[in-house]
């Protein structure tokens, strides 16, 4: 079940209704239920998965306070990890280990070994198991107590708002909440505003926006060989603004449901765009998988305290596993280590940037000189989608060579663009919506809040105009149809 699905208008409103009415004692039972029907609408088969992630944590959070010894603790809380860890390998990594392993034994000329098993990744499963394996760490360093009641941390780890894409949640955070579902304050129209606007601002960023582009962008991957630099370079930026759109529209959809619901989930976007550094980016874009990587893998490995080798070393690590966090492919570990290898380059050559900005008399304060460090962090983040975006790596390089060494500046110019999906019409309300785009994410710099805050501030004839503009534009300009499927996000492969 999709969010910008038939299902979900219809699911999504009964959930809420029953939920506002139902005694305060049947809340979160009745949005676990939702939950795994929500989960379990993809294969009902799965929803073991998550049961068995859920039992694995819930059980080690129980155990690791019962242990004197640190040693013991430990133990707990390596199990917990190797349960976890051993089902999403099995079901992500498998395949991709074998096929490396073939790869291998046929350069060797040996028998290759063939897969017993047809895998199909479970939906979210990267997702709710970061998010489980958070609580039995938080539970081990003592930031949480265990929570005794097995079904309010099912519900936890399976939230259906943010189940399947994020954001990656912590129990000091939405567990607190579930613990407390009973006194939720449910009526109150502000938070009920604010999270509507919020979904209907995410649904427009995902059917008119993204799906818009992904019609460019994947006509444009599917025609490498006869297309040139003009066209490469405007399906790599594109994509960059299609998977933002695809990705923050989603979690703009789980945030408003949840806060429409009465809960409070993290933010997971803030102006990536607007970052003037790589490591700028990493603060504002997926924000809740990058402080997980912060705070489970880049600090536990030692972190900046062991020295600037070290350091580099650990920001490498944390960044190759992030880019094969996000796909059992070489290219996400490229994507992983271009990024790991930005912030590792930018940290070598600081003292050589600021002694030419000292030569060149440079003032490092002035809006030009931000406006230009955004513009080459974002052409930084746009080459690394090109292998995020590729199959695989032998299609990443014939992007790269097509855009390299194709030179074609006249098609600019001449209407071949309009080749690849969208017309001169279609160009402009995808314009249209880029510039809507542009501006709520200069609000959200600004002004340091969401839209649906933002919003509440505002007249309230202002505050409907933009709603009803929102349902209007998803409903005439959204991207529907029987030959394209917008019903898939991208970050649902992950």
């Amino acid at each position: 079940m999709q969010f910008n699905s038939i299902d979900f208008l219809i699911f999504f409103p009964i959930v809420v209704l029953v939920y506002f009415f139902i005694p305060r004692r049947a809340r979160y039972l009745w949005l676990l239920a939702a939950s795994y029907y929500f989960h379990m609408s993809w294969n009902a088969r799965y929803a073991l998965l998550i049961a068995a992630s859920t039992l694995i944590t819930w059980v080690s959070g129980l155990l690791i306070p019962r242990f004197p010894s640190k040693a013991a603790r430990k133990s707990v809380v390596a199990v917990s990890f190797a349960g976890n860890l051993g089902i999403l390998f099995f079901f992500k990594y498998f395949d991709f280990l074998l096929e490396n392993v073939n790869l291998v034994l046929a350069r060797f000329h040996l028998q290759m070994v063939e897969n017993p098993f047809d895998i199909l990744l479970p939906v979210g499963i990267s997702f709710y198991t970061f998010q489980a394996l958070s609580y039995t760490m938080d539970v081990y360093r003592g930031e949480v107590e265990p929570e005794k009641n097995p079904l309010k941390y099912a519900l936890f780890v399976s939230f259906f708002p943010q189940l399947v894409a994020g954001p990656i949640e912590r129990s000091k955070n939405l567990l607190r909440q579930v613990k407390n579902v009973e006194n939720l304050r449910l009526w109150d129209y502000d938070r009920i505003a604010s999270g509507f606007i919020l979904m209907c601002w995410g649904m427009f960023q995902k059917v008119v926006i993204a799906d818009r582009l992904a019609i460019f962008v994947d006509q444009v991957w599917e025609n490498l060989s006869s297309c040139g630099s003009v066209e490469t370079i405007a399906a790599a930026l594109a994509f960059s603004l299609e998977i933002y759109c695809d990705f923050a529209g989603y979690s703009s959809i789980a945030i408003g449901a949840a806060r429409l619901m009465g809960f409070d989930l993290m933010e997971n976007f803030n102006a990536p765009y607007f970052a003037a550094s790589i490591r700028q980016f990493w603060r504002r874009w997926h924000i809740s998988l990058s402080g997980w990587f912060r705070d489970y893998l880049y600090i536990p490995l030692g972190g900046n305290r062991k020295g600037r080798v070290r350091q580099q070393v650990n920001v490498m690590i944390t960044f190759l596993l992030s880019g094969l966090w996000h796909g059992a492919d070489w290219t996400y570990v490229i994507w992983g280590g271009l990024h790991g290898g930005y912030q590792v380059i930018g940290d070598l050559t600081r003292p050589l940037r600021e002694k030419i900005n000292g030569l060149l008399h440079t003032d490092t304060k002035a809006e030009s000189y931000r406006l230009g460090q955004m513009l080459f962090t974002f052409l930084l983040v746009t080459f690394a989608w090109i292998f995020f975006r590729a199959e695989d790596l032998e299609q990443a390089l014939y992007f790269l060579n097509r855009l390299f060494t194709r030179w074609n500046p006249w098609n600019f110019f001449n209407g071949s663009l309009y080749e690849f999906g969208l017309d001169r019409m279609e160009c402009h309300i995808l314009l249209a919506g880029l510039v809507l785009l542009f501006f709520v994410d200069l609000v959200r710099e600004r002004k340091k809040e969401d839209l649906g805050n933002f919003l509440l501030r505002q007249n309230l004839w202002f505050r409907w105009a933009v709603v009803i503009g929102l349902i209007l534009g998803c409903l005439v300009y959204g991207v529907y149809g029987v030959d394209f499927d917008s019903t898939q996000f991208i970050y649902f492969t992950f």
